[in-house]
């Protein structure tokens, strides 16, 4: 029997499309793009159709788009290059509550000389925006911030951001990585000026990821060594990658334009959820079973403006390893929040951001859905949560 896989903030399944249109720059259309032959030029010819796929699906021209190794250095190809292309401006504006991938590269920046500036969440996750308005002055080089909280769910207003700094005459650096796919993005009608994301994160494969950056803004390559993206980032591109993220941003198109209830998706990929209002649905039942079987227990974040597919619910007085552990024997994946912090026994630093009582903080759990989750996985994940919870209580009883 496969694992129920609540774990899809980490990554998701591969969409079957997805692994097909890879396979033949596996094998047969294996040609560098950079090649000026015919074979070389099916796989630029690949890059380009998926670029242009990518880019629709995030409302960008497709010149604006850079592929890289993932959203991790998407991230950093933007803040370094953002940073080094405002010089000699040092200061970075960013929030407490950032994914790893951007906190500890701005803790790294201030080593290197750079001032950073953590604007604070509140209780439920949410965003101060006079503070963050006011962090900004003439020596800020960029404002960076998620969209979308990768263990909360949490949705920042990108939109009154992004407005913000363009009255500051800053540019606002957005970590999409949790929003692209699962909610419409359109990085044009929102204002933001560079955008990272990752193709794992909406069915597509690992290792590749893209960049937005608005026609104009200075950014300064992070590595050099050929001329591939315009020369924005050397090195061979992932074909195969490449174009797998291109079918994934194909179908996640198709699946966020779906009114709830309907789906015109390829019938043989059942089960789908249709909609993402059907997506939210099942992570509403999942959790409020969870709420009404399991006494001592907590949302963490706000409940209205979040992802549909993420829940983020704290077991008082227990520790998440544990938890996450017995679910693992019983075949149920879920987290602690970030994959690339767990194992961690500390509590997360964003719902310490969020002052959350650490006696819930400890036995936080995260629950994270994707298109491909069935009623029939979240029957047995709430078969299997009850009777792992009372086993440790009754080791570590609350109170």
């Amino acid at each position: 029997m496969p694992p129920i896989y609540l774990d899809n903030n980490a990554t998701t399944k591969p969409a079957p499309e997805v692994v097909a249109a890879m396979l033949p720059f596996l094998t047969e259309w294996y040609g560098n793009p950079s090649s000026v032959h015919r074979f070389g030029q099916r796989s630029r010819q690949a890059i380009d159709e998926a670029r242009a796929s990518i880019a629709g699906l995030v409302g960008c021209a497709a010149s604006e788009l850079l592929f890289t190794g993932g959203g991790t250095e998407a991230i950093n190809t933007a803040i370094r290059g953002l940073l080094a292309g405002r010089s000699p401006r040092k200061r970075i504006v960013t929030s407490t509550v950032e994914h790893s991938a951007t906190r500890e590269l701005c803790l790294q920046l201030g080593k290197e000389g750079a001032e950073i500036v953590e604007i604070d969440v509140d209780h439920s996750g949410g965003l101060d925006l006079d503070r963050l308005a006011a962090a900004i002055t003439d020596e800020t080089a960029l404002v960076t911030l998620m969209w979308a909280n990768n263990e909360t769910g949490v949705l920042f207003p990108v939109d009154q951001i992004a407005e913000i700094c363009r009255l500051k005459r800053v540019p606002f650096h957005c970590d999409g990585t949790q929003a692209v796919g699962k909610i419409p993005v359109n990085v044009s009608q929102f204002g933001i000026d560079a955008m990272s994301f990752a193709s794992h994160k909406f069915h597509g494969p690992k290792g590749v990821g893209a960049l937005f950056a608005r026609k104009g803004l200075r950014i300064r390559p992070l590595i050099i060594g050929g001329p591939q993206e315009r020369a924005r980032r050397g090195g061979t591109e992932n074909v195969p990658g490449i174009v797998g993220m291109g079918v994934a941003a194909e179908v996640a198109g198709k699946w966020l334009m779906q009114p709830s209830g309907e789906s015109d998706l390829n019938a043989e990929q059942v089960p789908w959820v249709s909609s993402p209002d059907e997506l939210a649905e099942k992570r509403t039942r999942l959790e409020r079973a969870i709420l009404a079987e399991i006494p001592h227990t907590h949302i963490n974040g706000r409940t209205d403006a979040r992802l549909p597919n993420t829940t983020n619910i704290g077991f008082s007085q227990l520790e998440a390893e544990a938890i996450l552990l017995l679910l693992s024997e019983r075949d149920v994946c879920a987290s602690a929040g970030a994959a690339c912090s767990s194992g961690s026994l500390e509590p997360s630093h964003v719902l310490k951001a969020m002052r959350i009582d650490p006696k819930i903080a400890h036995g936080a759990i995260r629950f994270s859905l994707s298109r491909y989750t069935t009623d029939a996985e979240i029957d047995r994940a709430l078969e299997v949560l009850p009777g792992v919870i009372n086993r440790l209580r009754a080791v570590l009883p609350v109170g």
